[in-house]
């Protein structure tokens, strides 16, 4: 069966399941509580059953009991194209009830508007994946290239029980995944007036969490001490805070600061450009230099300081955690100022490292991706974009799979869709989720991309709808996020 162009095979219970499905996966509490404590298995029974109800066979596998991940695959018409991996994550953050305007856990459907924890981070995408498929079951569609379905668990902290677990223990269900899919990418943000981009994730920063100890001679708090801990350490941490970091431009963040300036009006960006004409850019995008500036330079934020127990104690020891977020081709300038910023009386290691990743600008997925969102939005524009955070496709890409971020919604302007991920009063229209049925299909049926060097991943381093992975992670801390 040669795949449609057109939407006549979507029907009006792809549209209802969608927001049903989304509602359903947050009453479901898949709470991520860390260290190992969770349990996503009752939301991998409801997508599996979801699955199996339109003839598509489930596999549920875990590490840990509760822990549970589902992986299916729709074949494809094209045996010559390379699969598809469409993969996204059933935990989600803690979320404290009496915060929120709603219960979050409860999936309201209140004045078009789904309500939850989860339904923008990112059981709204889990819910487009799962009623997309069963939609082209219901009429005979099959797409061009081989779709992999993977909803993992655990991806809000090390991801030791989901996607690194089904990287290590579980490749071969990948066979033949040259590219993916996930979360983040393609929702509208509102630049201006009558400026609506779409954001294509075609990278990430490399996660590198960081423990800071400085020793000292432990004593009376009313004595002098010129080895004191806690001075030690503050003193480091002040430094790292306040550090400066040179601009380094990946190619998918320079072909996003091009693009930018373009669709603005402003001089292109020189080759060579130093860090002053690329801050002198950001601030002449206005809104747009949001989706830039986080990614221009490596960074380091403190997050934590613990040391002592008693006012008039000083402690021997003093310690601090430290976010940084590492460019590709700059892990090792990351190194090098960590050293130089700590000093010889204060320790670092790594708590938690990964890679940074890039994906080919160039792919026809990519343009697929941009041409069905400028499709049911006129007007806008899709632009690269290089996430911040990280995601599983770090995991996948260990087996050569390149990831994009695309979960595509269109967003009312004045809607934060970027401070929803782990915030209060999580939400996501129910017209969000249409368009994101409708751009999905259009992508995902629109182009058969052919394996290649060039579409791997780059890195440095009952029906519920009807009625381990290689090196780099020396702890197991969070990679969500």
């Amino acid at each position: 069966m040669t795949a449609p162009t057109d939407e006549g095979h979507l029907d009006a219970q792809v549209f209802d399941e969608v927001v049903r499905a989304t509602s359903e996966l947050i009453r479901i509490d898949t709470t991520n509580h860390g260290a190992g404590e969770g349990n996503e298995r009752p939301a991998a029974e409801y997508v599996a059953s979801a699955l199996a109800d339109a003839g598509i066979e489930p596999r549920l596998l875990e590490k840990k009991s509760g822990r549970t991940n589902v992986v299916a695959r729709i074949e494809g018409t094209d045996p010559a194209a390379g699969a598809l991996l469409l993969h996204g994550h059933l935990d989600v953050v803690p979320a404290e009830p009496a915060d929120w305007t709603v219960h979050p856990f409860s999936g309201e459907v209140r004045d078009g508007v789904v309500w939850g924890r989860g339904a923008i981070d990112m059981k709204n995408a889990d819910a487009m994946a799962l009623s997309l498929a069963r939609a082209w079951a219901r009429a005979g569609v099959r797409p061009p290239r081989d779709i992999v379905l993977a909803f993992t668990a655990d991806e809000e902290d090390s991801a030791e029980f989901g996607s690194d677990f089904l990287v290590r223990e579980h490749p071969e269900l990948f066979e033949g995944c040259t590219e993916g899919i996930s979360e983040s990418g393609a929702f509208t943000f509102h630049a201006g007036p009558g400026m609506r981009l779409y954001p294509v994730a075609a990278g990430e920063r490399g996660t590198a969490w960081l423990k800071l100890t400085a020793h000292g001679r432990a004593g009376h708090g009313s004595k002098v001490n010129h080895a004191n801990a806690v001075s030690r350490l503050a003193a480091a941490v002040h430094r790292i805070g306040e550090h400066e970091w040179p601009v380094r431009l990946t190619p998918t963040v320079r072909a996003a600061l091009v693009r930018l300036a373009e669709l603005h009006g402003l001089r292109p960006l020189r080759p060579d450009a130093p860090d002053a004409e690329v801050d002198a850019l950001l601030a002449e995008l206005g809104p747009a230099a949001a989706l830039v500036e986080p990614v221009v330079r490596n960074s380091a934020n403190p997050t934590v300081l613990e040391a002592g127990y008693k006012v008039n104690v000083i402690p021997g020891t003093a310690t601090a955690r430290v976010d940084g977020r590492m460019l590709p081709g700059a892990e090792e300038e990351f190194h090098a100022t960590l050293d130089a910023l700590t000093g010889p009386e204060v320790d670092w290691e790594f708590q938690h490292r990964e890679i940074p990743l890039q994906a080919p600008l160039e792919s026809p997925l990519f343009a697929a991706m941009g041409e069905a969102l400028e499709h049911f939005d006129p007007g806008a524009h899709a632009v690269p974009h290089c996430m911040s955070g990280g995601t599983d496709a770090k995991q996948f890409s260990r087996l050569g799979v390149a990831g994009y971020g695309f979960t595509p919604l269109k967003l009312p302007e004045g809607f934060d869709y970027q401070a929803l991920f782990h915030g209060v009063d999580e939400r996501v229209p129910v017209e969000a989720l249409h368009f994101g049925i409708r751009v999905l299909d259009r992508t995902l049926l629109g182009t058969a991309a052919r394996s290649s060097t060039s579409a791997r991943a780059s890195t440095t381093g009952g029906d519920p709808l009807g009625g381990d992975r290689a090196t780099g992670r020396d702890a197991t801390t969070p990679s969500g996020g």
